[in-house]
């Protein structure tokens, strides 16, 4: 039997950690091993992982990575700080350099560059036919994990990345393959990365229907009904995601306002969390849309959210491939995104669902003229009845990779 390592941060609420789940519940175990590596064993996904999963003992040496710089020092983990100092270091100057805003995700690679020698390797007495790394950082199984073949998977839209290519372009050296979880993906990384042309494959997210149809008629469901209740003559937009500048629901209270203006009765509910919530809830009170922009928070299960709602909404600013988009269509939703740059691989614009400006203001029109146009809709509703979105077959390109 074949053995393979998966590596991931943790299982918190998020569209890559969903991604893992619908991938190990896709493997054949008659055939195949697996263990999980979590650098923290913790969120809210954890009792989702499928039974068969070997999750590795916890090693508390790997949560320097998720914790703060000063609560390393206070675990006395000189070393890992010493690392991360030199990081910060580093990065500032690569930053001022090339002109790039503190926030660029050089520290955090440099972070996790500089500190990765000082973690143990990984399970040291197996040698795994096949390591996956499929979050960052990449560093800990390019440098941490016995295995015949590596590869790393990518979640992200390079072009909206500020990196150092010739640091991270020697780590990617140490993969066999590159993972993207679409075209326009690959398409970004290789403007960073063109010499990698010939290592990236693409892997789409596998959506375990089963899985989610039956978290959408849970008990949860009623909870739902209850807080998301159907109106009369309106309609209820959702939107799912961490709240963060990418997913742009800062702007979503002005767009619920200019919706509303234009004539239709709706209400806009959010489901996450993350570092813009005091924003969203600042751009709630300006726009005066309290009772129209309700924020649910996070949820372990919002299946039965999506399921009930009459459109789902993702006004992002920039995107890998969400996974929640990849959800909506398989519960066969009234599916509405923006247009960002990787959305042309997410939706069939006017075929399965509707690809919108990302301008706050013509986005708003453009929803209002989709809401009002139920031709479209329904022919909509007929392709996403005929279409397979779950992915299942996606597997199949894993174990060629092993294979290969």
């Amino acid at each position: 039997m074949k053995k393979m390592l998966f590596v991931m941060s943790g299982m918190n609420i998020g569209g890559a950690e969903r991604a893992l789940l619908g991938l190990l519940s896709a493997i054949d175990y008659e055939k195949y091993s697996v263990d999980l590596f979590l650098l923290s064993r913790r969120g809210e996904l954890m009792g989702h992982i499928d039974e068969r999963v070997n999750i590795l003992p916890r090693d508390k040496r790997f949560s320097i990575y998720a914790r703060p710089l000063s609560s390393v020092i206070k675990r006395h983990n000189f070393a890992a700080a010493w690392g991360r100092i030199k990081a910060k270091s580093a990065a500032k100057r690569f930053n001022k350099k090339h002109c790039y805003r503190q926030t660029s995700g050089v520290e955090l690679e440099y972070s996790h560059k500089y500190t990765v020698k000082y973690l143990p390797m990984i399970n040291p007495e197996v040698e795994y036919d096949l390591a996956v790394s499929f979050i960052t950082p990449h560093y800990i199984v390019a440098q941490k994990v016995n295995a015949k073949k590596k590869i790393a998977w990518i979640h992200t839209d390079y072009t909206r990345m500020n990196i150092d290519t010739d640091s991270e372009l020697k780590m990617w050296d140490a993969y066999d393959r590159v993972i993207s979880i679409s075209d326009s993906v690959t398409k970004g990384f290789l403007t960073k990365f063109p010499t990698l042309e010939q290592k990236i494959t693409v892997i789409e997210h596998i959506i375990p229907r089963e899985f989610i149809y039956s978290q959408a008629e849970s008990l949860e469901s009623l909870v739902a009904e209850d807080m998301m209740p159907k109106r009369s003559g309106g309609v209820n937009f959702l939107s799912i995601g961490r709240f963060c500048f990418a997913k742009n629901f800062d702007n979503v209270p002005e767009m619920c306002k200019l919706v509303r203006e234009m004539g239709v009765d709706a209400k806009w509910y959010l489901i996450g969390f993350g570092p813009e919530e005091v924003l969203i809830r600042s751009k709630i009170k300006e726009f005066d849309m309290d009772e129209y922009v309700i924020i649910l928070g996070k949820k372990a299960n919002p299946y039965p959210y999506l399921a009930k709602c009459d459109y789902y909404v993702q006004p992002s600013r920039f995107e890998g491939k969400a996974v929640t988009v990849c959800e909506s269509l398989l519960l066969q939703k009234q599916t509405v995104i923006a247009d960002y740059d990787t959305a042309p691989s997410q939706i069939r614009n006017g075929v399965d669902g509707v690809i919108l400006s990302q301008k706050t203001k013509e986005f708003a029109r453009e929803l209002v003229a989709f809401v009002h146009n139920k031709e479209l809709q329904k022919k909509i509703c007929r392709e996403m009845s005929i279409t397979d979105y779950s992915g299942k077959s996606e597997v199949e390109k894993l174990y060629d990779l092993m294979e290969d």
